[in-house]
């Protein structure tokens, strides 16, 4: 219980995807969330109880499939208690991917998901939906470690974009083996065809033949109902926006999966977020948090710029509100 009385519930949806043994084979996805899992217990009061983690190892009960992630998210906002202040914690690391935009007055723009184990894409729609769930005084933080991670949350403002500067120079050396957590349209559209059977290049017809009621909102909505469900979102909010997005990389960037010489896989977001909370012992804002990260991986030489988005009032907050 905070000093002023009202109880700060923390709950967690950690999910890593490695997508072992196929020709799309990640390695660092799985430690990252472990990781993380130990530093929420260790410091930022979580508990083992209030959090769910997804993960495609072998041994795993729950995998990480498009539905099950879904369902373990509205799980995590189902628990959270009107009137009291809910820290809410979403990370993901795994493959991402661009899809073309189903909204009309976009036709040549990219809609960003992450990929699933399944391949049942999560899109930022989904995201914005469940944002906009949340009750009053709750706030729901996003870690993607993942590829075209920025923008995640459909319609959150940008307060770290892009990069302007001289970026750096790629990862030269024999010690490290550098992997793109990004999944190109084109392999996601074979993927999904080559279980459909079906010939079209309409991303949404494979996911809604394989997944139905599962699939994402912006494949099971006709193009206006969409446009008509995200023009009225904010107005359908019930309270300031409290989606709070910490993008591995940009838009048009990918995310790094790592392993080291010395064999220790990771990837190179997550591994600078653990990097900077090491070295800064006390509570971080959500803004300095990012640009840390951001020194952190131009330090090591990585082309990927962190980003983050939130209203302007939780980019000045202290990540995961910490006590």
């Amino acid at each position: 219980m905070d000093p002023q009385g009202a109880v700060k519930r923390r709950l967690a949806v950690l999910v890593g995807c490695n997508y072992p043994n196929t020709k799309n084979e990640l390695h660092g996805c799985v430690n990252d969330v472990l990781a993380m899992k130990e530093t929420l217990l260790t410091r930022f009061g979580f508990k083992q109880e209030d959090m769910e983690v997804l993960t495609d190892e072998p041994d795993s009960k729950l995998k990480p499939t498009g539905a099950n992630i879904k369902a373990a998210l509205r799980r995590m906002v189902d628990k959270a208690q009107t009137g009291s202040e809910n820290v809410l914690f979403f990370h993901y690391s795994g493959h991402g991917t661009r899809i073309p935009s189903v909204k009309p007055a976009r036709p040549f723009k990219k809609d960003e998901a992450i990929v699933p184990c399944d391949f049942n894409l999560i899109t930022d729609v989904d995201f914005r939906e469940l944002v906009n769930q949340l009750p009053e005084g709750t706030s729901f933080t996003m870690i993607s470690d993942s590829c075209h991670s920025g923008g995640l949350i459909d319609k959150e403002k940008e307060q770290i974009g892009p990069f302007s500067g001289v970026r750096s120079p790629a990862i030269e050396t024999t010690a490290t083996t550098i992997t793109s957590r990004a999944l190109p349209y084109k392999e996601v559209l074979d993927h999904l065809s080559s279980l459909t059977g079906i010939s079209t290049s309409d991303v949404g017809t494979h996911l809604l033949e394989l997944f139905g009621g599962d699939a994402g909102l912006k494949f099971r909505l006709p193009a206006m109902d969409l446009m008509y469900l995200l023009e009225n979102m904010k107005a359908r909010e019930k309270h300031v926006d409290s989606g709070i997005l910490l993008s591995g990389c940009q838009a048009d960037e990918t995310s790094a999966d790592v392993v080291s010489g010395g064999g220790k896989a990771y990837g190179a977001f997550s591994n600078a977020i653990q990097t900077v909370l090491k070295e800064n012992g006390g509570v971080l804002r959500n803004k300095e948090l990012v640009i840390m990260a951001r020194e952190v991986l131009e330090r090591l030489g990585f082309q990927q710029h962190p980003c983050l988005y939130c209203s302007d009032q939780n980019a000045d907050a202290t990540f995961l509100s910490q006590p």
